[in-house]
């Protein structure tokens, strides 16, 4: 799903910089803030980064000149809310452009936006919503992530049709191109990225409950009832 170094016109690296700038700036001082706060969410805070760097640095390849992975992005998110979320996506996807020529330095911008500050935003947002209806915790983080994944492979679609629009359809029918050739494998890619998400939220349900019940992922029986009156 990264898109490759040197991949995208230099204008257009540019100005998707320019739009992630302001996400990952918030995101900084927001993990400040959390990080002084509660000092002890630091362990989780580097789990939610390595889940994320592992997830999308399976690289899957595509005949766009991208390619395909989980983007991991669902379970910070969720956890830590999406600012956050923006932070550990751009450090895991500088770390990959340097250290596995996995997406690129000029393309960082495009990438963090996609994957860093849209996915993060709509599975969460997701997530919430689902659980303002009272729809089970592991129902909603499955959608949540499955969100999170398939609204990454969207936006970078989006941002290779703006960059390579089609010579007889233009945008739209270069968008119909990207998205239709990424769907191939980023359906089951986001169906298997929820599951994932489940399991591992059920495990930091039993290892972590007082922290989830801290971030107010898990919801006391006191809590529950203070939020129905």
């Amino acid at each position: 799903m990264h898109i490759a170094e040197g991949y995208l016109p230099p204008l257009h690296a540019v100005a998707w910089g320019a739009a992630s700038a302001p996400f990952v700036v918030h995101g900084v001082r927001a993990l400040n803030r959390e990080v002084r706060s509660n000092p002890e969410s630091t362990l989780l805070l580097g789990a939610s980064g390595a889940f994320t760097f592992v997830l999308s640095a399976l690289k899957i390849p595509s005949v766009t000149g991208s390619c395909s992975h989980p983007t991991g992005t669902g379970l910070g998110a969720i956890l830590f809310r999406p600012p956050i979320m923006a932070v550990l996506g751009t450090i895991t996807l500088l770390f990959q452009a340097l250290l596995l020529a996995h997406g690129g330095l000029t393309t960082l911008g495009a990438n963090v936006f996609s994957m860093a500050v849209v996915g993060p935003w709509a599975g969460y947002g997701v997530y919430r919503l689902l659980r303002r209806f009272d729809v089970p915790l592991m129902v909603s983080v499955f959608f949540g992530a499955f969100v999170a994944d398939l609204s990454t492979y969207c936006v970078t679609s989006v941002q290779l049709a703006l960059a390579f629009p089609d010579p007889g359809s233009g945008i739209p029918g270069a968008l119909a191109k990207f998205g239709g050739i990424f769907a191939v494998t980023q359906l089951p890619l986001a169906v298997s990225e929820g599951l994932l998400t489940v399991l591992v939220m059920r495990l930091l349900s039993r290892s972590s409950k007082g922290e989830l019940t801290r971030l107010g992922v898990l919801v006391t029986g006191a809590k529950k009832e203070a939020s129905a009156r």
